[in-house]
């Protein structure tokens, strides 16, 4: 058999730690949900009518992929990064058309993760009706703790919550999402042939706001863990 022969060597496979294992979870795709929880809807200026509206969603690439503790620079081309801290979903098996009632089939674990955003280049892109990929895709912004394994278990509700330097800054219940994590998973189904190893975030509660230089960002989520990030001065 003939091996593949690369100009480079290509970089590892995408993966994330699971607690209480040394072997690690390979990750497909990277789904964030925008504005699932009612109160953030409303901070951000745009109401969701869950009769009327249904999730929409943007993606990742693997390079924003950051393990929770890391400690990363503050990113460029903004003076503006928000954190959003949010339950994610990890995936064993998929595929197309789910039934919400047969959507818990398919989940691996759950870990606690940080959509981190250059708000004032989505504002902008968003005030100019472009796409929001340098303010939500750029290195380092999706961290993630490691994935507790829960197969077939359905979080509905709990705690989650994020501190700034040892401020609380968001506090909220997992109850309070406008589409749970059935409702995702089978919605998501419906646009994109799902797969072991995706990934959604499924959201951010009220509270999210601008993190500076030198600040330690620290949250957790009932039942599933902590997460933490430390921002270090531009070009560290």
């Amino acid at each position: 058999m003939n091996s593949i022969r690369y100009v480079w060597t290509p970089p590892e496979p995408a993966s994330v730690a699971v607690q209480g294992s040394d072997e690690r979870l390979p990750v497909q795709r990277l789904f964030f949900v925008g504005r699932n929880y009612h109160a953030h809807a409303v901070e951000m200026g745009r109401p969701v009518d869950a009769q009327r509206d249904r999730p929409f969603y943007f993606t990742k690439s693997h390079s924003a992929l950051l393990a929770s503790g890391s400690s990363v620079p503050y990113p460029p081309a903004t003076s503006n990064y928000h954190y959003e801290m949010e339950l994610v979903v990890a995936l064993r098996s998929g595929g197309a058309d789910i039934a919400a009632e047969a959507a818990h089939q398919h989940i691996y674990g759950y870990g606690c993760g940080l959509d981190m955003t250059r708000r004032d280049l989505q504002f902008a892109a968003r005030d100019q009706g472009k796409p929001w990929d340098t303010a939500k895709d750029c290195e380092n912004s999706a961290v993630i703790s490691p994935i507790v394994p829960m197969p077939g278990h359905v979080i509905e509700r709990g705690r989650i919550e994020l501190r700034v330097d040892a401020q609380q800054r968001q506090d909220s219940d997992m109850s309070n999402m406008i589409w749970g994590v059935r409702d995702l998973i089978a919605d998501l189904s419906r646009m994109y042939h799902l797969r072991a190893g995706d990934l959604i975030y499924t959201g951010t509660p009220e509270g999210v706001g601008p993190v500076q230089a030198g600040q330690r960002l620290d949250g957790s989520i009932e039942g599933v863990g902590p997460i933490s990030l430390q921002l270090l001065a531009a070009g560290a």
